[in-house]
């Protein structure tokens, strides 16, 4: 009975852990899928196995999620691990959970390379962005909008000139002012001035979103000693610990096998804290 109970306890714990991590995961882009780019530091095979050690335990997380996870591009290293790759990982927030992933990883270990047996300490970067969704909804609300009607101007048939069929749309949020004069009839030139300013609120927002892709790619950090957001140790002792939460594990081989989910719990909830 106890060890029944007991079972029944630990699935009660990871179902309210699960729903706690869905409820802070309300940015706007947690929803997305993640692509994830995992690069060796310096120190050759070393990193280059530790790099692929990662791209292994993100792939484990994948599979135990049911998320689905598609390898875009891998170079191998020259004797063992990878040079660099990139994963497509496709799940409901994807993103959101692993966005806290983005830094430096630093491994300490007993070489497999090394023919001395010394301990080595590897460091490779880990660099999650959101895969932006393409499908951009432009909503315009009537009353964002300032309608103005004149007399077009130039050349024109005999209506044009004559009477008010001339539109200016001035969307006042953004203050983008668009005006269609082409047309006889004031209801065509209002459509074409819409279809235009909803063209230029699209490109606004793909350059809002551009603008802050490189401002991702500005945040990358150094790949090196001091700039880790967490080690993983396995020798003299075993020791996962996350710099900025202060979790620690001591299951290494259970955290690199994909188990990582408590250190996704506790980064948004470091987020949440420090918003």
């Amino acid at each position: 009975m106890l060890e029944d109970l007991a079972k029944e306890l630990a699935a009660a714990d990871t179902y309210v852990s699960e729903l706690e991590t869905k409820t802070l995961l309300a940015g706007e882009t947690d929803r997305l899928n993640a692509i994830v780019t995992i690069k060796p530091g310096a120190g050759g095979t070393e990193s280059q196995d530790w790099a692929e050690m990662l791209l292994r335990m993100y792939l484990r997380w994948s599979e135990e999620k049911n998320f689905r996870a598609t390898v875009l591009d891998s170079t191998p290293g020259e004797e063992a691990g990878i040079k660099s790759a990139t994963v497509q990982i496709e799940g409901e927030n994807a993103y959101g959970m692993l966005a806290g992933e983005s830094g430096v990883h630093r491994l300490v270990r007993i070489s497999p390379f090394d023919q001395a047996a010394r301990r080595h300490t590897s460091f490779a970067s880990v660099f999650v962005i959101p895969e932006i969704d393409d499908r951009i909804e432009i909503v315009v609300r009537p009353e964002d909008l300032r309608v103005d009607t004149f007399r077009a101007g130039g050349h024109g048939g005999q209506n044009v000139n004559k009477v008010e069929s001339a539109v200016r749309i001035t969307h006042l949020p953004s203050g983008i002012v668009v005006q269609c004069q082409n047309e006889r009839s004031q209801h065509k030139n209002r459509d074409i001035a819409m279809k235009v300013l909803k063209s230029q609120l699209y490109e606004q927002e793909l350059e809002k979103r551009r603008a802050a892709m490189r401002k991702l790619d500005q945040s990358k950090p150094e790949i090196s000693f001091g700039s880790q957001i967490r080690s993983y140790v396995m020798q003299p002792y075993q020791l996962i610990k996350d710099h900025r939460t202060k979790v620690e594990r001591g299951d290494v081989q259970k955290v690199l096998n994909g188990d990582i989910d408590p250190f996704i719990r506790a980064y948004l909830l470091y987020r949440r804290d420090a918003a």
